[in-house]
């Protein structure tokens, strides 16, 4: 069974299209990457899976249940987290305090304690565990906000851009925590227009174009469509 489905999804506003009749599906530990040029619809398809948007028709389906009309808060209670493009941690506070307000629901105690110190190893953090999150460099700040987002264990991990503004040696890390995190069960999906990072993690990929789905297949067969080169892949076809 599909963890996540939608059916004749649409969203529009005043007329002008966001998301029309996508039917998408993806299978439990599966990492699938939602890619396509700008103004395709990733973010709003994002948004309508986070219940950000109210779908204009459709359903959308998570783990066997219809969430279409449930709130952002009760999908999350449900086993979906997700990462941001733009990391929203709490600049003022200690790296610990931040994965301790995202853990501080499910654990108490010491078995809270020792579930941050897992979360810091595996973002490489412990050693900047007393320090501002404010402080950390971009890429820091971006792990930090991904080891909040799978620190509470999530059933589907969404993450919004995780690899913008990383260097390339930032980008391959990621592209590791990624795939490990994976390894260990955790079904992802990610928009991303870094072909490289793609190319890393995808084990699947749709392409959006025009808030429609425009192609789907492995990254191999995504490159080799001469479709989406012209829309999308043209001048990143070499990465």
């Amino acid at each position: 069974m599909a963890i996540l489905q939608t059916r004749d999804l649409e969203k529009n506003f005043g007329g002008v299209f966001v998301a029309r009749s996508i039917n998408f599906e993806m299978q439990p530990g599966e990492i699938h990457c939602l890619i396509g040029p700008n103004g395709a619809g990733k973010s709003s398809f994002f948004r309508l899976i986070l219940g950000q948007h109210r779908p204009t028709a459709g359903t959308i389906w998570f783990d066997g249940q219809d969430i279409t009309p449930l709130r952002s808060y009760q999908r999350i209670r449900l086993g979906i987290s997700v990462k941001f493009q733009v990391p929203g941690i709490f600049k003022a506070l200690s790296v610990w305090q931040n994965l301790e307000i995202a853990l501080q629901d499910n654990l108490q105690g010491d078995s809270l304690s020792a579930e941050i110190r897992q979360v810091l190893d595996f973002i490489e953090l412990r050693d900047q565990a007393a320090e501002r999150a404010g402080n950390l460099s971009h890429g820091q700040q971006q792990w930090l906000e991904i080891g909040m987002a799978m620190s509470v264990k999530p059933k589907l991990l969404l993450l919004d851009e995780p690899t913008a503004g990383m260097s390339p040696q930032e980008t391959a890390k990621t592209g590791d925590m990624v795939r490990t995190l994976n390894a260990e069960g955790m079904t992802i999906l990610a928009v991303e227009h870094d072909m490289t990072f793609v190319r890393q993690i995808a084990q699947q990929v749709t392409v959006l174009h025009f808030g429609e789905i425009f192609a789907q297949g492995t990254i191999d067969q995504i490159v080799a469509d001469e479709r989406v080169a012209k829309i999308y892949l043209g001048k990143t076809n070499e990465a």
